[in-house]
């Protein structure tokens, strides 16, 4: 009286298998999209569009984060003076 094929064990492993393998994927999915979109927030970009693939570009991007340490305190007049003619030398 059985109306399936009678996979026994083995249709239940596998069907176990294949629960846990997408709830996987699903969590995996909202956790790559969270780190996308808060990444975008922030301002990194990657990519062919970022700062990096122009020409001088890194060390534009390298002058400005040294502006911004400079501007929140974490460095002193003397410093970004050292660090920023440091950078302009190995353009």
């Amino acid at each position: 009286m059985m109306w399936y094929d009678g996979w026994g064990w083995g249709g239940w492993f596998v069907m176990a298998l294949v629960m846990i393998l997408f709830w996987v994927l699903v969590i995996a999915g909202v956790v790559a999209l969270v780190r996308y979109l808060t990444s975008s927030r922030n301002g990194h970009q990657s990519g062919p569009a970022s700062s990096f693939g122009e020409p001088g570009g890194g060390s534009r991007r390298a002058e400005e984060l040294l502006a911004e340490r400079f501007a929140r305190g974490e460095i002193d007049e003397d410093e970004y003076k050292r660090r920023l003619t440091l950078l302009r030398e190995h353009r």
